[in-house]
């Protein structure tokens, strides 16, 4: 399979009849016919599962998974990527808003300028300030800490190349950080490509201000994570030396204080009690580290999901 394209959709039901026909209109324009669309359900409460069941009938190239319940944008992505068996992988949200148009071209950019990961770029967006405000202050963050220079890192319009989707793992809301995660797993090769936004014509966006801050929140974790995930010991234990290094000399130079010069009220002393929790805090920090490594060392990090039902497709 060439192309594997994955639409993760949360009630869409209004979307998904003209996106597949958008689809199909440009793979025919394309002169391209081994590729797959691979819808996944994200526990939909409304018609969508109805609407993928007829549309299989006139659509052969699609394929659909449906959660049991709604797990998010992450869990479908990487649910998708798992089960994705095209050598170029191009996500897109179902809402319409991205155009299916620019896919001929990323595929291009990832089989002839051997990119590892093209991420789409909004340039001229429509949505409310309310979102608009948020995401550039997210993308700014997000290029300071991860010094990747994306303009758009949270544009579902992506294109990987195989290797890269069947390497990481994407969970909780860490969709948002992909080129961050492929990035720490060694896929660096990573560019963007500035694509048309379509305004919303069907449902109600999912955004919410509590995304910006779970964002925020997001980004310090995989910050931590591409950095420390697989050698927790090397923060906690350096801050650990650091602590107890710290705590001991305290300790030492109060120790000397009452023996040799024969101080008083050393231990009433607040030196004396800092001294102690620094101490303290370091051993914590040190075991801190070692449950890490413990719990790496033992852990496969693989993240499960309850799938319903699937159209074509064995998850065997």
């Amino acid at each position: 399979m060439r192309i594997s394209i994955l639409v993760p959709s949360y009630n869409e039901e209004e979307s998904l009849p003209h996106l597949m026909a958008w689809i199909e209109r440009v793979m025919k324009e394309y002169n391209e016919s081994d590729f797959e669309v691979i819808v996944i359900d994200d526990g939909s409460s409304d018609g969508s599962w109805k609407v993928l069941q007829s549309l299989k009938e006139k659509y052969p190239f699609l394929k659909a998974i449906r959660f049991r319940k709604n797990y998010g944008k992450s869990s479908a992505l990487n649910t998708g990527f798992r089960h994705a068996s095209g050598e170029v992988v191009i996500t897109m949200d179902a809402d319409l808003q991205d155009s299916p148009d620019e896919i001929p071209e990323l595929v291009r950019m990832i089989e002839e300028e051997e990119y590892d990961i093209v991420s789409g770029w909004k340039k001229v967006r429509h949505d409310p300030l309310s979102k608009t405000i948020p995401t550039k202050i997210y993308n700014a963050a997000t290029r300071f800490l991860s010094g990747i220079s994306l303009h758009d890192m949270n544009c579902g319009l992506k294109a990987y190349n195989k290797d890269v989707v069947k390497n990481i793992n994407v969970y909780g809301e860490m969709h948002r950080y992909i080129p961050v995660i492929a990035k720490a797993a060694g896929f660096s090769k990573i560019g963007e490509k500035v694509v048309r936004h379509q305004a919303r014509k069907y449902g109600t966006t999912k955004f919410g201000l509590e995304r910006f801050v779970y964002g925020l929140l997001d980004l310090l974790s995989i910050t931590f994570v591409s950095k420390f995930g697989k050698r927790p010991m090397h923060l906690f234990g350096s801050l650990g030396l650091l602590s107890f290094f710290l705590g001991f000399v305290i300790l030492v130079y109060l120790s000397v204080s009452k023996i040799w010069w024969n101080e008083t009220g050393i231990a009433t002393r607040p030196l004396f009690f800092f001294g102690i929790i620094t101490v303290l805090l370091g051993a914590q920090l040190f075991l801190t580290g070692f449950l890490g490594e413990l719990m790496i060392s033992q852990s496969a990090g693989q993240h499960t999901y309850q799938v319903r039902d699937t159209i074509d497709l064995d998850l065997d």
